[in-house]
């Protein structure tokens, strides 16, 4: 087990663990595949990716975190995390009773922050178990200064139950540049427009163009996390243009995708 209480899995490496203070590092060396299933903890977390690329989910939807991007998870929340591709990932677990006052009412839900290159550089120095106390106070009270909110939302990509309906969804996930109408869908599952149309609304909660775009950008986010061309995603995921694109990934996650994946400014 983690200091966290988290299952790890059999590439899990701890990283030096500090003995005394409110904020524990643990790290976790990812190899593909490689899956944290669901689980909470009883402190907070801000989940991190010092190499590669994160995918971490909660009741809310997933999140695609690379390097300049962590996830604040607060106690309680369910998630579950795994790698795309190969990753590290570093996390800062906070003991919810050090946290500045009404920290717990601002920040409730999981939130998206910056992983400036300060905070990237104090979550190992953090990690050093021979870190004298005052200065372990010191570092901890400016990860707290450093966790700068993003305005990015989670994508919610929900799975459709009934059987004519799951069977689309999984064809598009394995496909996501499928250009086929509910109309044609309909001809091969076996059911009218309208009853798909119906059925997507009542199982996701979104109608079908809609669920489909968020299938898109979450299709999308792993490709362009690993630096492939805005174009290329573009085309491989169904759009004919980039600026489609573009507009769609702003209006999915808040962000288009250079700013998303960009550096963060100092």
């Amino acid at each position: 087990m983690s200091p966290s209480g988290q299952a790890a899995g059999p590439q899990a490496l701890p990283l030096l663990v500090p003995t005394s203070g409110a904020v524990l590092v643990g790290s976790f060396e990812l190899r593909l595949g490689t899956r944290f299933d669901w689980h909470l903890h009883p402190v907070h977390q801000l989940a991190w990716a010092a190499t590669g690329v994160l995918a971490v989910t909660t009741p809310d939807g997933t999140w695609v975190l690379p390097t300049n991007r962590a996830l604040w998870l607060p106690a309680g929340i369910g998630h579950s995390t795994a790698a795309i591709g190969s990753a590290v990932m570093r996390s800062l677990y906070l003991d919810p009773a050090v946290c500045p006052p009404g920290w717990a009412t601002r920040w409730s839900r999981p939130t998206v922050v910056a992983a400036s290159p300060l905070l990237r550089e104090l979550i190992p120095y953090l990690g050093q178990e021979a870190l004298a106390p005052q200065a372990r106070a010191r570092a901890e009270a400016v990860v707290f200064d450093l966790l700068e909110p993003l305005p990015v939302t989670t994508l919610a990509v929900p799975s459709p139950r009934d059987p004519r309906t799951r069977a689309i969804a999984v064809a598009l996930a394995a496909d996501p540049a499928d250009p086929r109408t509910l109309r044609d869908w309909g001809r091969q599952v076996g059911a009218s427009e309208r009853t798909l149309a119906r059925l997507f609304r009542a199982e996701t909660g979104l109608p079908f163009g809609r669920w489909r775009t968020q299938l898109r950008i979450q299709a999308a986010l792993p490709l362009l996390a690993h630096g492939s061309a805005v174009s290329a995603v573009a085309r491989r995921i169904g759009y004919e243009s980039v600026s489609a694109f573009v507009a769609a990934f702003r209006a999915a996650v808040g962000l288009p995708p250079g700013q998303y994946f960009g550096r963060v400014t100092e």
